[in-house]
């Protein structure tokens, strides 16, 4: 967009404040914003990632490699990779040059996430089902596997006096998130007894640990710079922790201490929070979605106060991604699969067009002048056609001033398809019945997939599998096909 159109007031907001659009490409489960912003992957139902164009809200490119739902999405600091993790117990990197699979990974146990390293694409953490975090290097032959500690470290005193009690409790620990400093340096997990651990990439050992809560660490997800944490837990608190500088010599690890910044939670409604992330630059604002609710909570770091509710869709929102350069906002329905987008309304001002461009309020006569509409010679519009076919246009070269802001010269920019297959439409898909739906397609017959099993999940092929309703109405029991007369 022309910024000289916009209100420069307009421009100067750092939060968003009202439903803008929304993207759809088959059912979404995950989002992630690439680090300039100008991608948004899509991790879906039936395995595919999906890689929209922020610009355009068109879909630039289709992976697929995954048999099963996609859990998470991590970028690489060029943007080139992405690395996508599933419930086939899989990861794959995926190379955006040529939508290639670089190397796929398979684990004996289900993902709950996965992350690359910030400097290195060829490693990352993962997170297992109740199975120990792994570090795997994927730069050789066959993947390396390191098993990463989810047992806090004690100091030499408490291992001393630990009962056989605790002791179990220990080794019974499980992580079920992980994530890399800034620098790639550390390893910052969480643990299903509410421990946060700091590990050593290099010597895969607990350097520090301490516990936030007694409950569950959900999730957690760090600032650019690394040096905040926001911290989900199923405790219904989101708390954020200030963090040292892992890379300075003189850390000392044994007088280190994390304290909570802030504890955001919601004391009247009791609301579980599904997923939360940083605002774009020094994590500003911390953002939200909720637990069977569909507005989106964003507080300000800098008092702990809430700034805003965003209202969003007649459905709950899982994933929520904040735009890492504007105040953008992205979320996933959990029903429809959709990814509903927030921003700043950005009313145009006409008069910057053109200095004699004038904006009226209401109608006025207009006074046409003698020659306006006169009619040109055939010859005379003849002559300017053929003089604008000798131009010579340009379409090859990219202007790296429009739409372009974050590129530097040298830097990755994925290929445009022009062969890209169609992105799934939303109208499309009819709903024919709690949790059924049916795909329109011209010249084959009306058949109905996706008849809700017990378990609240909709079973299904591709994008016609949607979740049902938690509470079982509507439930049935094995799967049916419909036609329609």
């Amino acid at each position: 967009m022309n910024l000289s159109l916009v209100d420069p007031f307009v421009l100067a907001q750092d939060c968003p404040e009202a439903n803008t659009g929304s993207l759809r490409s088959g059912h979404s489960t995950c989002i992630r914003f690439s680090h300039r912003g100008d991608l948004l992957a899509s991790g879906r139902l039936d395995g595919t990632v999906s890689i929209f164009d922020i610009e355009t809200n068109g879909v630039a490119r289709k992976l697929r490699g995954h048999t099963s739902q996609v859990q998470s999405l991590s970028w690489s600091t060029s943007d080139r990779y992405i690395l996508s993790a599933s419930q086939d117990w899989k990861c794959v990197l995926w190379d955006l040059k040529d939508g290639s699979r670089v190397r796929t990974v398979r684990f004996e146990a289900p993902i709950f996430i996965a992350e690359l390293h910030p400097k290195n694409h060829l490693h990352f953490v993962v997170a297992l089902f109740e199975e120990q975090p792994m570090l795997v290097d994927i730069s050789g032959g066959d993947p390396i596997k390191k098993a990463l500690p989810s047992a806090p470290r004690r100091t030499k005193e408490e291992r001393e006096s630990a009962s056989e009690k605790q002791v179990a409790q220990d080794a019974k620990q499980t992580t079920t998130v992980a994530c890399f400093s800034a620098s790639g340096d550390h390893i910052i997990s969480g643990t299903n007894k509410g421990w946060v651990n700091i590990v050593s990439t290099h010597t895969c050992e607990t350097l520090y640990s301490t516990r936030l809560t007694p409950n569950i660490v959900i999730l957690i997800r760090l600032t650019s710079s690394g040096r905040d944490a926001v911290i989900n837990s199923s405790d219904r608190i989101i708390r954020t922790v200030r963090l040292p500088d892992f890379s300075d010599p003189d850390l000392d690890w044994e007088t280190l201490s994390l304290d909570v910044e802030h504890k955001f939670q919601d004391l009247v409604n009791r609301l579980s929070w599904n997923y939360m992330s940083f605002s774009n630059g020094n994590g500003e604002y911390v953002t939200a979605s909720t637990y069977m609710n569909h507005d989106i909570y964003v507080w300000e770091r800098s008092h702990g106060s809430l700034v805003k509710i965003l209202e969003g869709p007649k459905e709950e929102l899982s994933a929520v991604e904040w735009h890492p350069h504007r105040p953008f906002v992205a979320a996933v329905g959990v029903d429809a699969g959709r990814v509903y987008l927030w921003s700043i309304l950005t009313p145009q001002r006409w008069s910057a067009l053109a200095p004699d461009f004038v904006e009226v309020e209401e109608n006025v006569e207009y006074i046409e002048r003698e020659d306006e509409f006169d009619i040109q010679p055939i010859e005379e519009l003849q002559k300017r056609r053929l003089d604008r076919e000798d131009e010579d246009v340009d379409v090859l070269t990219v202007d790296p001033g429009k739409g372009l802001e974050w590129y530097e010269p040298g830097e990755f920019r994925m290929p445009v398809l022009l062969d890209i297959e169609g992105s799934e439409s939303e109208d499309e898909v009819v709903a024919v019945g709690t949790g059924q739906f049916r795909r329109k397609n011209a010249g084959t017959d009306w058949s109905v997939e996706g008849a809700i099993a017990g378990d609240g999940v909709a079973v299904g092929s591709g994008d016609e599998a949607r979740r049902s309703p938690a509470n079982g109405s509507g439930a049935r029991n094995g799967s049916k096909r419909r036609r329609a007369d």
